[in-house]
């Protein structure tokens, strides 16, 4: 996991993560997208495809580069553990917001 973290926190890494997502796209075709040079981009998706995260296609004299989707997958299930303890205490904040109102309420109703 700490390959894929690693792999993601450079934003044009990750830029071209989020290209990959919309389908298989040459080194030509990302680093036109981002406006990199040929070789830049290489090494980015050099340092993807080390992490896991993307395989790649020789297809003529292309190399066509694509996400692989269980890196993401194991990502998902690592965050679900996450997502569990963010949604209690959005739900507790949730009540404590409705407690402040029923008080505000109650407390305009005084005056």
């Amino acid at each position: 996991m700490n390959s894929t973290f690693s792999a993601l926190a450079e934003p044009n890494r990750l830029h071209i993560v989020e290209l990959l997502r919309k389908g298989p796209l040459s080194v030509g075709e990302v680093a036109d997208q981002l406006g990199l040079n040929q070789p830049q981009t290489s090494k980015h998706l050099r340092v993807l495809c080390d992490a896991g995260l993307v395989e790649v296609n020789a297809v003529a004299n292309r190399r066509i580069y694509k996400l692989r989707s269980e890196p993401f997958k194991e990502l998902d299930t690592w965050m679900e553990s996450y997502r569990h303890i963010w949604e209690e205490r959005f739900d507790r904040l949730d009540d404590y917001l409705q407690e402040l109102q029923r008080k505000g309420v109650n407390h305009d109703d005084k005056q």
